[in-house]
């Protein structure tokens, strides 16, 4: 018998007439959702497991269902297995391909259960698998910002508000900012993880079964910590999905951000680092370009993640309860988000090891723009001058500067007099790049001690979530 022919003895009896060749082709989920079939197999061994456990299966027919899924995984795994359209999806290939191989036990092993309460336990199952892997990558990418921080961490460069000099700062500070970020990523999708880690097996097509499965041992066996308590709800729900996509499109967000400042900080106009040539492309007219492709490109897929957001919204939106053949979109999406995500973190992961930093030319750059003034206004109230006098006071001194074309540091002691009395021989120790970064020596400060202090606690922290993960 051919595997093809077994959807007879599947559901189609029920009709009168075979499927329209295109409409089998339009809704057939096979050629995405074959990438399921790990999960779907663990899922149908534990099933079965589950079904011998209470008296529905022999203990001998358990054991052949259980090892012929396991010869049929490595076939899979092989490249050995034909996937076909006229099964539809992933799970009545596996079951058509078992009931070839094992015979009428085969046709055994979905007593219990039913393909809405199947696909959503495989999903859960495989998205739990890719936010480890997610994590794990996020893992690596902020080890390197670390490691980059602890490198730079004396480094000055300008701090920036509207893209305007604002205040000098450290690039060992602003490549924590950066770990922080991915930090919160981090933490979103431990906490999503709890969400998507419950058991919808047991819901069957909407209403439960009237076979006395064991849930509770299904859930221990394929490690979900809880169990979807209502069986409308557990064959519906996609919010876990929707979730992920939305942590997700937020690690999308936040390498968007990296991405623009490396774009910038790479350009002629800012000079501030190189990016390693690995990670560049040249120009098909233009000899002499040295293109940031990858930021670039990792920019704009943050673009086809928003994207998948609110498709999965969109899509589930007006579903009324229950399952709905809608809820075959949710895949393409879902998988697309996760190939995109783990890509763009595989890339940059590799990608900031390669940044050469130009240490000097952030420092000149630093020093435009008049990034000590806030420190002159502060200096000044340390003196008992009322900030908000001190703060017009210094405005005026920087209007005289622009006027003198001189930067802060570069006044006299009797220039600074015309506009506060209270300015004497102390003050250029605060109008210094090095003075100022030094001065924000406070928890969260980018002075280089509080930055070296950061490193150390984020490589704690890191060092604390491998743990448990």
């Amino acid at each position: 018998m051919k595997p093809d022919s077994i959807k007879d003895g599947l559901w189609s009896s029920r009709f009168s007439e075979p499927t329209d060749a295109f409409v089998q082709r339009f809704t057939a989920s096979v050629p995405f959702d074959k990438r399921l079939y790990w999960h779907d197999i663990e899922g149908s061994k534990t099933h079965a497991r589950m079904l011998a456990r209470i008296g529905a299966l022999s203990a001998a027919e358990c054991d052949t269902i259980v090892t012929a899924l396991d010869a049929l995984r490595d076939a899979i795994e092989r490249g050995e297995i034909e996937w076909s359209i006229a099964l539809e999806d992933v799970h009545m290939n596996i079951e058509a391909r078992l009931t070839e191989r094992i015979g009428d036990v085969g046709k055994k092993l979905h007593m219990g259960r039913s393909r809405n309460d199947q696909v959503a336990t495989d999903i859960r199952l495989y998205l739990r698998a890719e936010i480890d892997a997610i994590v794990g990558q996020l893992h690596l990418l902020m080890a390197a910002l670390v490691d980059l921080a602890e490198r730079e961490a004396a480094t000055i460069l300008p701090g920036y508000t509207h893209l305007q000099t604002a205040q000098p700062v450290t690039f060992g500070h602003h490549m924590l900012a950066w770990f922080e970020m991915f930090c919160r990523d981090r933490d979103r999708l431990c906490d999503c993880r709890q969400r998507v880690n419950v058991l919808s097996l047991g819901a069957a097509a909407l209403a439960g079964t009237s076979f006395p499965i064991d849930r509770d041992f299904t859930a221990r066996a394929l490690g979900f910590e809880g169990i979807a308590e209502n069986s409308l709800d557990a064959v519906s729900d996609r919010d876990f999905a929707i979730e992920f996509a939305a942590c997700a499109a937020l690690i999308l967000m936040h390498l968007s951000r990296c991405s623009e400042e490396l774009v910038l900080w790479s350009s002629q106009a800012f000079d501030f680092i190189e990016i390693g040539d690995a990670f560049c492309t040249g120009s098909s007219i233009m000899p002499q370009k040295k293109n940031p492709d990858v930021p670039e490109l990792v920019r704009g897929k943050s673009g086809r993640v928003y994207g998948h957001l609110m498709g999965l919204l969109t899509l589930m939106k007006s579903q009324p309860l229950s399952y709905n053949k809608d809820n075959q979109e949710d895949k393409e999406p879902l998988f697309d988000i996760i190939d995109t995500v783990k890509g763009c973190l595989r890339v940059y992961t590799d990608l900031v090891p390669a940044i050469a930093i130009k240490r000097e030319r952030m420092r000149e750059a630093a020093r435009h723009g008049y990034s000590t003034a806030t420190d002159l206004a502060d200096y000044l109230a340390g003196k008992g001058v009322p900030f908000r006098d001190a703060h017009a006071a210094v405005g005026r001194v920087v209007r005289y500067a622009i006027a003198e074309r001189k930067d802060l540091a570069e006044l006299t002691l009797a220039e600074l007099r015309q506009f506060s009395t209270c300015v004497e021989d102390d003050v250029f120790e605060v109008l210094t790049l090095e003075g100022s970064v030094a001065a924000r020596n406070h928890f969260g400060g980018t002075a280089p001690e509080q930055v070296r202090a950061a490193v150390q606690r984020a490589r704690q922290r890191l060092a604390v979530k491998k743990g448990k993960a």
